[in-house]
């Protein structure tokens, strides 16, 4: 299996070599277009080619192309990139960045930070899809400019918004599907030479599928097996979703922007015998830009945000609170206030000095117990961009002083050189931590057994990185390789009642690969990640030497795109290798891989059809120990987008 899978991802990233060229996930359909310009990587405006980092961009025209029916569809087998789920759509996920934990990616929605400070990590099925304009994935530690949670590295995540045209511009798509899925969206968005804007509701269905797989109740006997319980019954899903998007640009610069979005849903999963357990889930996001320039060579950015992630469980339909605790039911609400004060400074040409500081919130309000709901944080930073001729230099600092866990210092610093034939040599180094959440530290004991570690240390990473890369003519390729080494990493081992604990020490090595081009009409981007996430705390750790649970050392992923006039066509082939469920490696996660195929047709030239077929051989796998996957599934849309043409 193993040298199966290995042949299998260097033959599509082969035949890569034969097809389009597109920036990282997508991208370039011609020679000539620009690098997209990015923000993410270090926080201010840059083409893709001045990041120091490996930089994946994901814009609108690559969602509508590869027909994701969710973020989790949208990610799966990008570079470094590895996601699990427990059943279907809206079923719970997370995702491993580099083989870090999945609290160690920073997610924004236009500038705010996602995730609820319960578990520590962002509902990406929550988010809609059809909601996003852009998706910005940056690997590698950013701590040094965003604070904690960034050891894997941060994804930024950009709402549709509108055009500087002078036009009023609609769109609309509705989508029917396996499972009894339908779903919609509708938008207005306009603008002109000073200002944009756009509004967008959607609302999606779907009657799902069991996520907890036959055998789970008998299979569990202490390994934590999937939802402990045999439950048959469909897993229903339903979101309803709105967005809107706007600002101002002055002819001076000074420039003012508003952001929000609404996503709440109301999702069925399996937990008990009888069934009927069910929650509602809402991402509420809204944020305020303002930049402006006091001086030619002063530019300040002004931010506030909130971000709140609500969440009520019933048990049977109903809703206990703190009074039924075998169901451990009730409301789960966090909020996080946050604002930013930016300073970029131009020193002289090609070089730019950046300082700045962040003030962050964190409230949680709970019919649980916990034993503290609040903190807060302050973090300062200082970043230089600066070309020397071929050498490009970057380096940043940054200090946080948190009201619960104390002081951190973080950096990083990066190197680049261009060769001719645009050949480019990239080396970093970064440091960055994480803190353990409200839950791992303060969740209350269920029935008597622990449920959190006040103990819990905070962790930290070292991370170093090689890169090469080149485009030439219709061609491109990348090779990234890394290591991450994690003190303390903290665990939530299925097969310990899920109780955090801390691994002394842990190793991630890996290889990233891409490789794609433009020929003759096909677009084709092949990805390959090889990694050994590994457990390395010594001889006092009986784990020591494990592969970290839900991390599989091999992933790979090939696009071909091609269109044909008013038709398209198009299919995904994913491969992952093996995984565990657990840190002790008991609970085996086979490897597995997937085919989708696709087609489009504009029928008018702003009218257009989309026909999906995703696992087209019908795979059983899991993501998640005992949970069902989808099988295969159908999915017809209908969109107008004028937009677009």
């Amino acid at each position: 299996m193993k040298k199966t899978l290995l042949a299998a991802a260097l033959l599509s990233c082969t035949m890569a070599a034969h097809a389009a060229d597109q920036n990282d996930a997508t991208a370039q359909t011609n020679t000539t277009a620009l690098d997209p310009v990015i923000v993410t990587a270090t926080r201010t405006a840059i083409t893709v080619d001045d990041a120091l980092s490996s930089v994946t961009v994901i814009t609108r025209a690559d969602i509508e192309r590869l027909q994701p029916v969710s973020v989790i569809d949208l990610l799966t087998g990008l570079p470094g990139i590895n996601l699990t789920q427990s059943g279907g759509i809206g079923q719970v996920s997370t995702l491993f960045l580099r083989g870090t934990n999945s609290t160690h990616t920073l997610v924004l929605l236009d500038g705010v930070r996602l995730g609820s400070v319960t578990a520590g990590f962002a509902s990406l099925e929550q988010i809609p899809v059809e909601q996003i304009e852009r998706i910005e994935i940056v690997r590698g530690p950013r701590s040094s400019l965003y604070g904690a949670d960034a050891i894997g590295g941060v994804i930024q995540i950009f709402t549709r918004h509108g055009q500087a045209d002078g036009g009023i511009t609609p769109s609309l798509s509705m989508t029917a599907g396996s499972n009894g899925l339908f779903g919609s969206e509708a938008g207005l968005s306009g603008g002109d030479q000073h200002a944009w804007y756009n509004i967008s509701l959607g609302g999606e269905y779907t009657s799902g599928f069991p996520g907890c797989k036959f055998g789970a109740a008998e299979a569990n006997g202490g390994n934590g097996a999937g939802c402990f319980v045999d439950d048959l019954r469909d897993d229903a899903y339903r979101n309803w979703n709105g967005s809107a998007n706007a600002g101002y640009r002055w002819d001076n610069g000074t420039e003012l922007a508003f952001t929000w979005l609404r996503s709440k849903n109301d999702v069925e999963y399996a937990g008990s015998p009888y069934g009927g357990n069910d929650a509602v889930n809402e991402q509420r996001v809204a944020g305020v830009r303002l930049s402006f320039s006091p001086l030619d060579i002063w530019k300040v950015t002004l931010n506030a945000g909130q971000s709140k992630d609500l969440a009520t469980t019933y048990y049977q339909g109903t809703y206990y609170g703190t009074y039924y605790p075998l169901a451990q039911t009730g409301f789960y609400n966090s909020r996080r206030n946050q604002y930013s004060w930016q300073n970029d400074i131009t020193l002289a040409s090609n070089q730019l000095l950046t300082v700045g500081v962040d003030y962050q919130q964190e409230h949680l309000d709970s019919s649980t117990g916990y034993l503290a709901d609040n903190r807060n944080d302050t973090g300062t930073y200082v970043q230089y961009q600066g070309t020397f001729g071929r050498n490009e230099l970057q380096a940043s600092a940054r200090h946080d002083d948190n009201s619960q866990y104390g002081s951190h210092d973080t950096g990083a610093l990066a190197w680049g050189y261009s060769f001719d034939h645009d050949l480019r040599l990239m080396a970093s180094y970064g440091t960055a931590f994480h803190a353990p959440t409200f839950n791992d530290l303060y969740y209350p004991p269920y029935y008597g057994i622990p449920s959190a570690n006040p103990d819990l240390k905070p962790e930290k990473s070292r991370s170093g990185e090689l890169g090469l890369s080149q485009k030439l003519g219709i061609w491109n390729w990348a090779v990234n390789a890394y290591q991450t080494d994690i003190d303390d990493l903290i665990l939530l081992d299925p097969s310990q009642n899920y109780v955090p604990f801390n691994v002394s020490k842990a190793r991630i090595r890996g290889l990233e690969g891409q490789l794609g081009a433009n020929l003759d009409g096909w677009q084709v981007q092949g990805y390959l990640t090889l990694q050994q996430p590994k457990d390395d705390g010594g001889a006092a750790d009986a784990n020591s030497g494990n592969l970290l649970p839900r991390r599989p050392e091999r992933t790979a992923r090939i696009d071909i795109d091609r269109r044909f006039g008013a038709f398209g066509v198009g299919t995904t082939w994913y491969a992952a290798g093996k995984s565990y469920d657990d840190a002790a490696n008991v609970n085996r996660l086979g490897g597995y891989s997937t085919l989708a195929l696709r087609a489009s047709w504009h029928f008018t030239a702003d009218w257009q059809v989309e026909a999906k077929l995703a696992n087209a051989f019908d795979k059983e796998y899991e993501t998640v120990y005992y949970y069902n996957q989808p099988g295969r599934t159908w999915y017809l849309t209908l969109r107008y987008s004028p937009s677009t043409h």
